[in-house]
């Protein structure tokens, strides 16, 4: 079980794939400081959440960094959603707003963690599997 108690599911798989992911700025700059654009990124944020089915469970929009706490499918790499999330957050907001520097918005970089169920749970539920275990006759050969 999920350590939030969620539960996922697609035609042929149950899963919880959450991660921690934070990027900056390009330069450190607070380029993010502007109510509007923060504004602004929590809908591009929420659309693409709702196009490719990810799920935002909680996020920080800081005046120079992005904290996002989400659930992506696994059909999809981590690496693509955050190109998803980095690319099209950048492109729609330089479209909607002449607010922000010319160039690149976001560092090459980001930071990704993984959050899943508690260790301790994960060992006990494994080792109490053997009851769960059964005895099929073997066939003769």
């Amino acid at each position: 079980m999920a350590q939030n108690g969620r539960l996922y599911t697609l035609d042929h798989c149950t899963y919880t794939c959450q991660y921690h992911l934070v990027w900056t700025c390009k330069y450190r700059g607070k380029a993010l400081a502007d109510k509007y654009i923060k504004q602004q990124l929590r809908q591009i944020f929420n659309s693409i959440a709702k196009w490719k089915n990810f799920r935002i469970l909680a996020w920080h929009i800081g005046d120079e960094h992005i904290h996002l706490y989400l659930t992506i499918p696994p059909k999809y790499s981590i690496s693509y959603a955050v190109q998803l999330l980095k690319g099209k957050s950048s492109s729609w907001l330089k479209k909607k707003t002449k607010k922000l520097p010319q160039g690149t918005l976001w560092c090459r970089g980001y930071f990704i963690s993984t959050i899943g169920i508690n260790e301790f749970q994960l060992r006990n539920y494994i080792a109490s599997q053997d009851h769960h275990r059964y005895d099929f006759p073997k066939l003769p050969l």
